[in-house]
């Protein structure tokens, strides 16, 4: 038995914090700086977090041990079993030719390659998320951009810059669902809360998006329908959070955001289209080969065959609808079993028995099994038989395996960090800043979610923390937690966990440094607005937005 201790540095909770906080400034640091491949970050950077436990906590050394298993466990069941499945529905369409017919279907709403990075990463992308989530948008946007011609680190950049907004309500809401179950709030007024904090960020995503496509004057040339693109997501999401129901929050905002460009580009083409972007070469006002073959190979394509391209993805939303149906998702769930981690046994510092250590196998009520069922229908109606699905299935595998590795360690030291208690002693020092919380808050879900990779894990850590804090600093509690996942989206884009991912789609194993240091000054910019908005919550100017 392991309890917990805060502050086992000098007795002091700032020095702890200090210490707590190296394995995360290692794995930065070889990602950023050094530009070290994920896997091998992420292994130190394990190593690291192993060493703090055992000789400045004093964890014995199996307890840790066994907390780190459980975490790379967890890291590939359920989140790599939910990217492993996607990504094969996306080799399956691929390997059929159906992802070309899909890809010129998405070229022929606009040939300006600037909206079409915001069409497929933001709002294409948001249906993925709140479908599947945990770096699924990542993975299979970030490939449909270079498709249509976009440079591989670019398109990569773009698919993380892009998986902001849609997060909190990912995976059908379950972020907010599980932000619910720990700290004893309403899951439906945090996600109403929740609700009037990430529709604003939804709103200068697509700007930013055109502006790594294409600088200042991408933001000149496309800025009304980027921003058509991001109020008529965000007051979507806004409205369905509040009014309609939570879970289908991204459902409904990437639907109508892509509506709205659609609509934007057909009622005044001109405007949309006058001097695209080139992605791979050639001048600005004439068209680059990739377009060009775009335009000769849509010609071939009847109503037909675009609806059976579109059939894998219609596929994957009736499987998932249908399982939230109530008595759908109760008899699914009777499969789940939940146990505790065999040897691992831990308290917190008040010696009550951490939820840790129990592990859940909800076998039908995953995404990642779901999607496995919407690629077993995929099959059937693309005609794939069961010998190229399961080569598709092993370039999968293939294409994931340094990701694999990545994703499986940094779970690991995120655990080892939860069972120690580092991650505590940090979030702990700084709900010790009073009033000036509500700046802060954020952060501390941004950090979360940096390190595991997950809204929902990042809300697990520190949902009940802000909570706590709140009280204590006579702070709204609904607005503390909710903004726990407002800020935690925005560590998305600068976790290994999506790094790796992201690396591993577009081809650039090893490369993961690269895209860090071209996503992380945005993460922060986006950060930094929003503690703003958090800290203007807390007061009376902005008050009456807190339900």
């Amino acid at each position: 038995m392991y309890q917990q201790v805060l502050d086992p540095v000098a007795d002091s909770l700032g020095w702890s914090s200090l210490v707590a906080a190296l394995p995360l400034a290692v794995l930065f640091v070889l990602l950023g700086g050094v530009r070290m491949r994920a896997w091998l970050a992420s292994l130190i950077a394990l190593a690291v977090a192993l060493a703090v436990a055992v000789w400045t906590y004093g964890m014995p050394a199996d307890q840790a041990l066994l907390a780190g298993s459980e975490g790379a466990a967890f890291g590939f069941y359920p989140i790599l079993w939910i990217v492993i499945n996607a990504l094969w529905v996306y080799n399956i369409t691929v390997a059929t030719g159906h992802f070309d017919v899909l890809r010129r279907s998405f070229a022929r709403v606009s040939d300006d390659s600037r909206l079409q990075a915001v069409l497929i990463a933001f709002s294409f992308g948001a249906l993925l998320e709140a479908l599947a989530g945990f770096g699924t948008p990542v993975a299979v946007t970030s490939v449909m951009l270079i498709a249509l011609g976009f440079p591989p680190l670019k398109a990569a950049v773009l698919a993380l810059t892009a998986n902001t907004a849609p997060v909190a309500f990912g995976a059908m809401a379950t972020p907010i669902l599980t932000l619910g179950k720990v700290t004893g709030e309403s899951s439906d007024t945090l996600g109403a809360m929740v609700g009037r904090q990430t529709p604003i960020l939804a709103v200068f995503v697509p700007l930013v998006l055109v502006a790594i496509v294409d600088g200042r004057r991408g933001l000149r040339e496309t800025w009304p329908v980027a921003l058509l693109c991001g109020a008529a997501f965000g007051a979507a999401q806004y409205v369905t959070a509040n009014f309609v129901s939570v879970p289908l929050a991204d459902v409904v905002a990437s639907l109508v955001s892509a509506a709205a460009v659609v609509l934007a580009v057909r009622v005044r083409p001109s405007a949309a289209q006058a001097k695209p972007a080139p992605v791979a070469g050639g001048a600005a006002d004439e068209p680059t080969p990739e377009f060009a073959a775009r335009v000769e190979g849509r010609a071939g394509d009847s109503r037909a065959e675009v609806a059976r391209a579109y059939a894998p993805y219609a596929i994957i939303i009736a499987v998932f609808v249908v399982c939230q149906i109530g008595p759908v998702k109760d008899l699914l769930d009777r499969a789940t079993r939940t146990f505790s981690w065999p040897g691992l046994h831990l308290t917190g510092p008040t010696g009550k028995p951490l939820a840790l250590p129990t592990f859940t196998f909800n076998y039908l009520t995953t995404p990642g099994t779901q999607m496995l069922a919407a690629g077993l229908i995929t099959m059937a109606a693309l005609g794939v038989g069961a010998g190229r699905a399961l080569r598709a299935y092993g370039t999968t595998l293939v294409q994931l395996r340094w990701a694999i590795i990545t994703v499986m360690a940094v779970l690991a030291l995120a655990f080892v960090m939860n069972a120690s208690g580092q991650t505590v002693t940090l979030g702990t020092w700084m709900a010790g800043a009073g009033g000036a919380f509500a700046l802060l808050s954020p952060i501390l879900g941004w950090l979360g979610t940096a390190v595991t990779g997950s809204d929902t894990s990042s809300n697990s850590l520190f949902g009940s923390l802000q909570v706590t804090a709140a009280n204590k600093a006579d702070l709204s509690t609904v607005l503390m937690a909710a903004t726990n996942s407002s800020g935690g989206v925005l560590g998305k884009m600068v976790s290994p966990q999506n790094l790796a991912i992201a690396a591993a789609a577009v081809g650039l194993d090893g490369r993961e440094g690269d895209i860090f240091r071209r996503v992380v000054l945005w993460s922060l910019l986006f950060l930094a607005g929003m503690c703003v908005l958090s800290g203007l919550q807390s007061t009376a100017v902005l008050g009456w937005m807190v339900p």
